[in-house]
């Protein structure tokens, strides 16, 4: 049975460290205990997933390095399929520094190289969706098209656009989700009505905009609706938008409405900010869901941005 979606992307391990203040040039400052996590967009998105009890695979690259064991490892115990994870011998896995600071809730991320499946590793007769980041649209989109022009089924496309894209071309793109700063940056407006439409006009089959402490703006037709945040006590964003996509996947999966898959996308993002990993605090569905019928959505401004940050 093909499984609901596959994500395509970048794999991390990811140190973070915690600090009273962002350090500038020259400085030295002690951090709480480094915490050690794996992480990246694509890859958060498919333990979000399969948190929320969808069939959900990776396809990336890792090396053959204790990181690779360990990004490998971590998927294994989340139940995601690693068929797709193909381990390169002599070339390092991606890892990450992330400085957080406590005072702003600012962050500086530094990252080694991130590495692509080819086009030609993208399984896209083995699920309904195929989800990518940054690193992965290309070969995603590519191998989607292909598909298509052979007359194949061709799997729904994601794109998690929340960091850059160069060349970014939504033709054939069926679920658009950028950063409402991305949505802006794209299509060259502040409105982000207008850009909703705008990206719909490019060829995104639905569009949602995340926009962290205000919640989300989804474009399904020719609806608009913001969706309102959830008020938790923050411990970290990092990761929370990677969580959202996952999350909104899995909504739609399950087979909600673009509005009613962004209202849980909300939640689930909100709740893993409650660590200062993008991971461990993911919930399962029925704690999605129990949170859900507890909560009410917050119109007041959230202590920090649950929606809205990616990893890399």
């Amino acid at each position: 049975m093909p499984l609901d979606v596959i994500c395509v992307g970048v794999a991390t391990v990811d140190t973070i460290a915690v600090v009273p203040e962002m350090p500038g040039a020259d400085d030295r400052v002690v951090a709480e205990p480094f915490v050690t996590a794996c992480g990246g967009p694509a890859a958060t998105a498919a333990v979000a997933l399969a948190r929320l009890g969808a069939r959900v695979g990776f396809c990336g690259v890792v090396g053959d390095d204790d990181a690779g064991r360990l990004v490998r490892a971590g998927f294994e115990r989340e139940g995601v399929d690693t068929t797709w994870l193909r381990t390169v011998p002599g070339q390092p896995t991606t890892t990450s520094m992330v400085i957080a600071a406590r005072s702003s809730g600012t962050r500086a991320i530094v990252t080694t190289p991130q590495y692509a499946p080819g086009p030609q590793a993208v399984p896209v007769d083995a699920a309904a969706w195929l989800h990518a980041d940054q690193t992965g649209y290309r070969s995603a989109l590519t191998a989607a098209r292909a598909a298509a022009a052979a007359g194949a089924r061709r799997p729904k496309l994601s794109v998690d656009a929340g960091n850059p894209i160069p060349g970014l071309d939504l033709d054939g793109v069926d679920l658009y989700v950028p950063t409402t700063a991305a949505l802006a940056r794209e299509f060259g407006t502040d409105d982000v009505d207008d850009g909703l439409r705008a990206a719909a006009k490019a060829g995104a089959g639905a569009v949602v905009a995340t926009a962290g402490s205000t919640g989300s703006h989804v474009l399904d037709g020719d609806d608009v609706a913001v969706v309102a945040p959830f008020r938790v006590e923050v411990a970290s964003t990092i990761g929370a938008g990677d969580v959202f996509h996952g999350a909104l996947l899995a909504g739609l999966v399950a087979g909600g409405s673009l509005t009613e898959a962004a209202r849980l996308a909300n939640a689930v993002a909100a709740l893993s900010c409650r660590a200062l990993d993008g991971r461990s605090a993911i919930p399962n569905r029925a704690e999605a869901d129990a949170f859900l019928l507890a909560e009410t959505p917050d119109a007041r401004p959230p202590r920090h941005d649950t929606g809205d940050t990616h990893d890399e």
